[in-house]
């Protein structure tokens, strides 16, 4: 399953909560019956504190972080072992984002599934992942466990998204992003590497 990353365009405004929800049962073939204790299930893994009280509201009546929560109901109803979360934050104002997250890793701790998190946040990659790959022009250039890649980044890519990553202290010295005016794009692949602009 897909948890999308801009759910105000994810969910159509035409239909209620309800409809959001019993749209990937009905497609799965889920016995009516079922719709809504599977509803309220998903509402509850996704910590939509009193889940009843959404069913009825279409999508322009939620803030960013209740449609997100939505979204990954829609993902989990079907129960699946595998999602993929498309920035799953990247829309939110930072003030939701860490309740996001912390509800992505205890769904993730609860059920057991895993949980692919496509990122440019090295920092929200760090809290939510375990194993982090680095992709760079459609290539894998770094493979590891989180804690290595963030402390030692051998691609100057990874470099790149390590350093891009605010520090909470002005008096702390930054030392250049070691990509010059901007990446190269695949006809102007860099040899040995290097990915400084020209």
């Amino acid at each position: 399953q897909l948890s999308f990353q801009n759910p105000f365009e994810a969910l159509n405004p035409r239909f209620t909560i309800r409809d959001v929800l019993s749209e990937p049962l009905e497609n799965a073939d889920i016995p009516p019956e079922e719709f809504e204790d599977r509803i309220l299930r998903a509402m509850t893994l996704v910590k939509l504190g009193d889940a009843e009280q959404f069913l009825d509201r279409y999508p322009h009546q939620l803030s960013g972080g209740q449609l997100q929560r939505i979204v990954m109901a829609r993902a989990l109803i079907l129960e699946p072992e595998f999602v993929v979360a498309d920035e799953p934050v990247s829309m939110l104002d930072v003030s939701v984002r860490a309740g996001v997250l912390n509800v992505f890793r205890d769904v993730r701790e609860t059920t057991g599934i895993t949980a692919i998190y496509i990122s440019h946040d090295l920092a929200l990659v760090r809290y939510v992942c375990e194993r982090t790959i680095v992709m760079y022009l459609g290539r894998i250039v770094e493979d590891g466990p989180t804690e290595e890649i963030v402390a030692n980044p051998l691609h100057p890519y990874t470099k790149a998204l390590v350093a891009a990553v605010p520090v909470p202290n002005p008096d702390q010295s930054h030392d250049p992003l070691p990509i010059g005016r901007g990446a190269p794009g695949p006809p102007q692949t860099p040899t040995g590497g290097t990915i400084k602009g020209t």
